[in-house]
């Protein structure tokens, strides 16, 4: 299924310069996109390689099409950020094929009687959903999920299959947990009598906000005492850990293998790139953006961009730094006793 350009154009606004009867079928790469496509440029490095592009139209902003227009004979759309009205087209295109689950409460699901279930909801094969669970309007609960008791599941919000949501925890409209998520898993927490480890009940919950993205095998504990709160906008990649009692701000963006520890406090509009670490009861501000492969273990009072990593290198040339590391206390020391011996000669001269 295909669109016109013109339809596409009135849907998601922009500038249209071309033919809007063009008739495109999906969007595609610069360099992979065909005669029926809608392409974009978003990095202005890629201008030579979008001049060479055989697709139908391309998306672009009003910098790069000044540059564009005299050397590509295909339609164009002029828009502020091109790289968002690309995710909002291929959204729409998406919609064009996407089959909606049907509403209804497959035959081999376990659902309590005391469980609420909207009807155009849809769960799928051999879920469970315990005492008290509510389940909002077109939601949709895929196939081996368990739904714990007095679990919510907001309006529109997609689980696909086996994700695990425990008792009590929440979840705001328009969400999507993807498969092997677990939601609501004990926090790790324990006492130390002698050697011996008790744990400490987790009698918190877990509680997501609207619009909240989170990646296949990725965790989240639920508080100890108080709640784990994950506010509005986030987006967790694949295999997160959020620990308990973190509270993570809206829109903050977390890529793969990234770890919290336990009540991290986290401000809105965060990135963090795969496999930052952060140690627990620490506070990071607004507008913090953490580079991958980062250990974060101090607290962050000021917005910016911050990396913590060693950048790779052979492993001669790593072991040659890693003695001059360990001796740099050595070296800081005969520093200090030089310039002594400096300033005693300036003095006597």
């Amino acid at each position: 299924m295909g669109t016109r350009l013109g339809a596409l154009v009135e849907r998601l606004g922009g500038q249209l310069v071309g033919d809007a009867n063009l008739e495109v079928s999906g969007i595609a790469p610069l360099a992979d996109a065909g005669v029926s496509h809608i392409s974009f440029l978003s990095n202005s490095k890629l201008r030579a390689q979008a001049l060479q592009s055989k697709a139908a139209a391309l998306i672009v902003s009003a910098a790069d099409d000044a540059f564009i227009a005299a050397g590509y004979n295909g339609a164009r759309i002029i828009a502020q950020n091109p790289y968002v009205y690309f995710a909002r087209a291929a959204q729409y295109f998406e919609s064009l094929t996407a089959i909606v689950p049907a509403a209804g409460v497959h035959p081999t699901a376990v659902v309590a009687e005391t469980a609420q279930i909207a009807p155009t909801a849809h769960i799928g094969a051999r879920v469970v959903i315990e005492d008290g669970a509510v389940i909002g309007e077109h939601a949709v609960i895929g196939a081996g999920c368990f739904i714990g008791r007095e679990a919510v599941i907001g309006e529109a919000t997609k689980l696909f299959a086996n994700v695990t949501f425990h008792a009590y925890c929440q979840i705001g409209q328009r969400g999507i947990i993807h498969s092997g998520a677990v939601i609501g898993t004990d926090g790790f927490g324990f006492a130390n009598e002698a050697g011996v480890y008790i744990k400490i009940p987790q009698t918190g919950r877990v509680m997501i906000g609207a619009d909240v993205d989170i990646g296949a095998n990725t965790t989240i504990d639920r508080g100890a005492l108080a709640d784990t709160v994950i506010e509005d906008g986030v987006k967790l990649d694949n295999q997160i850990q959020i620990g308990h009692n973190c509270h993570i701000g809206a829109h903050t963006a977390m890529a793969g293998c990234v770890g919290v520890a336990g009540s991290a406090r986290i401000g809105k509009y965060c990135t963090f790139g795969g496999a930052a670490m952060v140690l627990g009861h620490l506070t990071i501000v607004d507008k913090v953006h953490v580079g991958s492969g980062s250990m974060v273990s101090r607290s962050i009072l000021e917005p910016g961009q911050y990396t913590g990593f060693y950048p790779l290198a052979k492993n001669a040339d790593w072991e040659k730094s890693a003695v001059i590391v360990r001796n740099l206390s050595a070296m800081r020391d005969k520093i200090r006793a030089l310039e002594k011996i400096i300033k005693t000669k300036t003095e006597q001269n």
